[in-house]
């Protein structure tokens, strides 16, 4: 079952997350300046959707993470995976292109392209983390793995998935010397009191999760460093309100909807959670601290089945190939803890000096135009099948 390629391409893109949403509509827009004509459908973010992208569902409603904390959203998630199908395959488009939200696009992709649907994931699944064994699940479900990490094509070679090393679309928007007093400035801040950045998560079970503990690790924090500006960006109304709801505005921290690169490029140190928001960032020349946490039933079992195979989660340390910034798992997350690892970030002058190094040298390995990278392996996979 094949689009027809005779008409103007049609594309069904799916997102599930903040971070997707952006790696989207930079895509988007990329596929724009190599397929004129090209229309959009899915399931997008609002980025997405204000590029052009028709909604088949909100992505939103996708934004559930941990093993045993989905269950309760099964009902909602499979019907939707079901009308997605539905959809793709009553008209079948171009290209299906899952862009992160990796469980999701890939049992949506895996029955697509049994079907005949070329299908593209654009963001690795972290095999190479834990779960190994799903590489294999993952040639069978895409055509085409497009990779944002340099070492990462490497390991699916070894077991004949075709994967491409694109480079990161935020290593390209992001400039490679940030200009923190301008930052500061726009969102007007006093451009000579310590600020502190919180990214407690793009997903309301992250902020569930981690935000009391980034309440308590900003409190902490402010009684060390007198002055201390505190912001918030956040990713939706709903994980600002729970944010707030957990006690983020009496403790003196300002919430901001969107614009985490201008806090991050106007913060002296961040506290993140793990995920995309860490190499964000790095790329912001921010020195961090990142937290993790999951349901104690996943984290029981990653920890009994010795799921996990690597010595870090965070990216900047994944990326380093060593400690570059403070991690904190689980039980280790706690205000204080956080805090006196801010507190060391901002006044330790010589880490902070190697950071900027370090940051700046993985910047430039990821700034590949990756948005444009992906494009053309897209266009490529396309032309092969007319």
């Amino acid at each position: 079952m094949k689009a027809d390629s005779a008409r103007a391409p049609r594309v069904v893109i799916v997102a599930g997350e903040a971070s997707g949403d952006q790696l989207g509509a930079a895509l988007m827009a990329a596929l724009r300046a190599q397929l004129p004509g090209v229309q959009f459908a899915g399931i997008p973010g609002p980025l997405m959707k204000a590029a052009g992208c028709v909604p088949w569902a909100a992505a939103e409603e996708l934004a559930v993470m941990g093993l045993f904390e989905i269950i309760p959203h099964l009902p909602r998630l499979l019907r939707i995976r079901r009308e997605l199908i539905r959809r793709v395959l009553a008209e079948p488009p171009a290209v299906y292109i899952g862009v992160d939200f990796k469980e999701f696009n890939l049992s949506v992709a895996r029955r697509l392209k049994a079907a005949g649907v070329r299908t593209v994931q654009y963001v690795s699944p972290q095999v190479w983390a834990w779960r190994e064994r799903r590489v294999h699940r993952i040639g069978a479900a895409c055509d085409l793995l497009l990779c944002l990490l340099p070492f990462e094509p490497a390991f699916y070679a070894k077991f004949g998935v075709r994967a491409q090393f694109v480079g990161h679309p935020l290593a390209d928007q992001i400039p490679l010397d940030a200009d923190r007093q301008a930052a500061r400035a726009q969102l007007g801040l006093a451009p000579d009191l310590p600020v502190a950045a919180l990214l407690p998560g793009s997903r309301a079970g992250e902020v569930a999760r981690l935000g009391k503990d980034f309440i308590a690790a900003a409190r902490e924090l402010g009684a060390l460093e007198p002055g201390l500006q505190c912001l918030a960006p956040m990713a939706s109304a709903t994980t600002a309100a729970l944010f707030a709801g957990a006690g983020a505005t009496e403790a003196g921290i300002r919430l901001v909807s969107g614009q985490s690169r201008a806090v991050l490029q106007a913060a002296d140190v961040a506290l993140v959670a793990s995920g995309t928001a860490s190499l964000e960032a790095l790329l912001c020349r921010c020195p961090m601290v990142v937290a993790y946490r999951l349901g104690g039933l996943t984290a029981w079992l990653l920890r009994t089945l010795h799921l996990v195979r690597l010595p870090y989660f965070s990216l900047p340390n994944l990326l380093a190939g060593e400690a570059l910034v403070p991690e904190f798992f689980q039980q280790a997350v706690n205000g204080r803890s956080l805090a006196a690892a801010l507190h060391a970030q901002l006044r330790d002058a010589a880490q902070r000096a190697r950071l900027m190094l370090r940051f700046r040298a993985i910047h430039e390995g990821l700034r590949q135009d990756g948005a444009a990278r992906a494009a053309t392996a897209i266009v490529a996979l396309l032309d092969e099948a007319r």
